[in-house]
C-alpha cells in the first residue's frame, strides 16, 4: 500500500505544533527538512538526541519519518562553498539512522554559480560527470559506513538530469551498497519529451524501479497552461527558501494537479513495481496542501491502490 506524505518545512513552527498539523490533515508519513522554530539542525547542530527528539515526536503523532531532505549542490563551482555543503550532507547522512529513517535524498546538483537549479554548460561534460560521480561515490560511502542509503534525485537542470546519466551512476557505481534512487517522474521532462509521458516514465521504470526508495508527487506543464498556480517548496539543506520551479526552457513544476502529469500512468506503475514506497506531496505551500491531497488520495483510489 502507498504512503501519503509530505515536506515537514511547508509548516514553519516549531516541531510539536509541526507534527500535530501534518498528522490532523491526514498523512501517514514525512519526508524530514531541518528547519523548526525551536530546534537548531544546523550545519554542527546536529546531535543524537535533537534527532532522537524530532524522530520521537513524529512517531508520537503516528508519523514515520520515511527519509530526510539534504537537498544542497554538491558541485558548486566554488570549492571551498562545495565543501561546506557537502559535508553538512556528510553530517545529516551520519545522524539519519538516529532521525529513524537510513535515507537521504540530495540531487547531483550544477556548476551553475549563481543558482543551485540553473542549467550549466559544464553540467554535460566528461569532467562535469566525472566530478559529480566521484562526490556521489563518497557521499555513498558515507551512508554505507553509518547504516544509510544516500538517494540520488534526478532533475533535468543537474549534472545527473535524464534517464540515461542515472542509469550510467548506477552501472559505475554497480557493485557498490549505499546509494538507491529518489523518483520524481516530473524531473526527467522537456519541450521534446513531456507529449511523450508514458514512454519516458515507462522507461524509467523498466530500468530503475529496483532502486526506487521513496517518490515524489509534484506536476508538469508547459508555460502558459491555464492551471492555477500556488506553491513555494524547500531550497537546499542550508537554508529555507523558494524554488525556481522551473524545468527546462518552457517547463515548469507546480503543485499536483496543476499541470498535465498523466497521474493514473504514473501511480500504477508505481504501484505495480514499487508498491510499498512512500509517496510524498511536493512544491506547494502549507494552504493548498489539503488540496493536493486530496487529488493525490482521489488517484489512488482511482487506480485502485
Amino acid at each position: 500500500m502507498i504512503q501519503v506524505g509530505i515536506f515537514s518545512g511547508y509548516f514553519p513552527y516549531d516541531l510539536e505544533t509541526t507534527a500535530r498539523k501534518i498528522r490532523d490533515l491526514g498523512f501517514n508519513t514525512v519526508q524530514l527538512d531541518l528547519h523548526f522554530t525551536d530546534i537548531d539542525l544546523s550545519a554542527g547542530q546536529i546531535t543524537a538526541e535533537k534527532a532522537k527528539r524530532v524522530r520521537d515526536t513524529f512517531r508520537a503523532h503516528d508519523l514515520p519519518i520515511c527519509a530526510i531532505s539534504g537537498y544542497t549542490n554538491i558541485v558548486h563551482p566554488d570549492l571551498d562553498e562545495r565543501a561546506r555543503r557537502v559535508d553538512y550532507l556528510k553530517e545529516i547522512i551520519r545522524n539519519a539512522r538516529a532521525f529513524g529513517t537510513p535515507y537521504v535524498i540530495s540531487e547531483s546538483g550544477t556548476f551553475n554559480a549563481e543558482s543551485d537549479w540553473v542549467h550549466d554548460d559544464k553540467n554535460k561534460t566528461a569532467e562535469g560527470y566525472d566530478t559529480a560521480l566521484a562526490v556521489l561515490d563518497d557521499l555513498r560511502q558515507t551512508a554505507f559506513d553509518h547504516g544509510a542509503t544516500f538517494l540520488l534525485e534526478t532533475y533535468v537542470n543537474n549534472v545527473i538530469g535524464s534517464l540515461e546519466e542515472t542509469e550510467r551512476v548506477f552501472a559505475d557505481l554497480a557493485g557498490k551498497p549505499g546509494i538507491e534512487l529518489l523518483m520524481d517522474p516530473t524531473n526527467y521532462f522537456e519541450t521534446h519529451n513531456i507529449d511523450k509521458q508514458q514512454e519516458v516514465l515507462g522507461a524509467v521504470f523498466d530500468s530503475l524501479a529496483d532502486r526506487v526508495r521513496i517518490a515524489h508527487a509534484k506536476d508538469v506543464k508547459r508555460s502558459g497552461d491555464d492551471k492555477s498556480e500556488k506553491h513555494a517548496d524547500i531550497g537546499d539543506a542550508d537554508a529555507l527558501e523558494s524554488h525556481t520551479f522551473r524545468g527546462v526552457g518552457e517547463i515548469e513544476l507546480p503543485a499536483a494537479g496543476l499541470g498535465s502529469l498523466d497521474y493514473e500512468f504514473y501511480v500504477r506503475r508505481l504501484a505495480e513495481k514499487s508498491p510499498n514506497v512512500p509517496l510524498i506531496i511536493e512544491h506547494l505551500d502549507e494552504s493548498d496542501v489539503p488540496r493536493a491531497k486530496k487529488f493525490v488520495d482521489d488517484i489512488l483510489t482511482k487506480v485502485g491502490v
